[in-house]
């Protein structure tokens, strides 16, 4: 069972810089594939950024060019994923989700497209 362990999140004021991180266990050698997500109460989850199998990083434009993802296979067991925030605003104070799927998603950034979620970690940020 493929098991996803976030950390990182916090407050911070608006401009400010946080850090999120996603250890992925029992990935193992296959394909698989990697994204961020956020959700605000009563909203669907929505998708900031997803990786690819060979690397290759697709944005959402809500986020791109203040966030970035990244992924270090640290062994054949253990993936970590993060995700490094910058220039926040109050907008994107939300729970923030780390999310993996062993088949290419049809929709990177599409929730329904992964079956194995982190257990959420709070952003806010303040003006």
């Amino acid at each position: 069972q493929v098991t996803l362990v976030q950390s990182g999140g916090g407050s911070v004021q608006t401009g400010g810089s946080l850090r999120l991180s996603c250890a992925a266990t029992r990935l193992g050698y296959v394909s698989y594939y990697l994204a961020w997500f956020r959700q605000l109460p009563g909203k669907e989850r929505e998708g900031l950024a997803a990786i690819e199998a060979d690397g290759s990083i697709t944005y959402a434009d809500s986020v791109k060019g203040r966030f970035a993802a990244s992924k270090d296979n640290a062994n054949n067991t253990l993936h970590l994923l993060s995700l490094q925030m910058n220039s926040l605003k109050p907008e994107d104070t939300a729970v923030y989700y780390c999310a993996a799927n062993l088949l290419r998603p049809r929709d990177m950034l599409a929730s329904n497209s992964y079956n194995f979620w982190g257990q959420g970690t709070q952003v806010t940020v303040s003006s």
